[in-house]
């Protein structure tokens, strides 16, 4: 069991609160194919970036900004195996509003969406991809998250499933708790920590801040 204390958590959504792997990978190979990308039907996205950075990495030569309309509209109207994951309504009902933000690559509208389905509560503080000049692995989304809790990036965990968000929030100067299931161990060894998923793990108020207990499996 390893105790930490921190001032405020930084959750990413997809992959860490929520499963949507499923509409990410039937939306994507469904624009795909919309846009002739070679062997759409096969497309694996990058997971943790920006739907615009893809939009502009398959599809260069197209207005970016309409791309993005159209998969998020497909992401928005595609939610029938969303599912919260482990623990995680538990520990989102144990913790003081203004001690948590998601942050996530995600747009307004589909992250609205998305914890609607999935009968998560909308956090009062939110950085969304379209709130941000610079996405994951960039520092950016996470220093604003912090801000969002009136904090230091250093005063923060980042609680990530992603390399890039990993990456991201170390270079923010947060410590980084990852959760396996989208990658592997190997993949996200720059985390300070790693769990199996958020079920079981405990977070207290504890004077100002709060205190987590976790089992890392490293």
């Amino acid at each position: 069991m390893i105790v930490v204390e921190t001032k405020g958590l930084l959750f990413d959504m997809d992959g860490v609160l929520i499963s949507s792997i499923g509409s990410v990978r039937r939306s994507w190979r469904k624009w795909a194919k919309m846009y002739g990308v070679p062997d759409a039907e096969n497309y694996e996205i990058p997971h943790g970036m920006r739907a615009i950075e893809i939009v502009k990495s398959l599809r260069p030569e197209i207005d970016a900004q309409a791309g993005l309309r159209v998969i998020e509209d497909i992401e928005v109207e595609d939610t029938a195996d969303l599912k919260v994951l482990p623990g995680v309504k538990r520990l989102l009902e144990s913790l003081p509003a203004d001690m948590w933000a998601i942050v996530t690559s995600a747009t307004h509208r589909l992250t609205v969406e998305r914890l609607k389905v999935a009968g998560l509560p909308l956090p009062e503080r939110l950085i969304s991809a379209d709130m941000v000049e610079r996405g994951k692995p960039h520092p950016e989304p996470y220093r604003r998250g912090a801000e969002l809790l009136g904090l230091r990036p250093d005063e923060c965990i980042v609680v990530e499933d992603a390399p890039s968000g990993v990456g991201a929030g170390k270079a923010a100067g947060s410590r980084v708790l990852g959760v396996l299931g989208t990658h592997t161990l190997e993949e996200l060894r720059e985390a300070d920590w790693v769990v199996d998923s958020l079920e079981g793990q405990v977070v207290m108020v504890k004077g100002d801040g709060l205190e987590l207990r976790f089992t890392a499996v490293r």
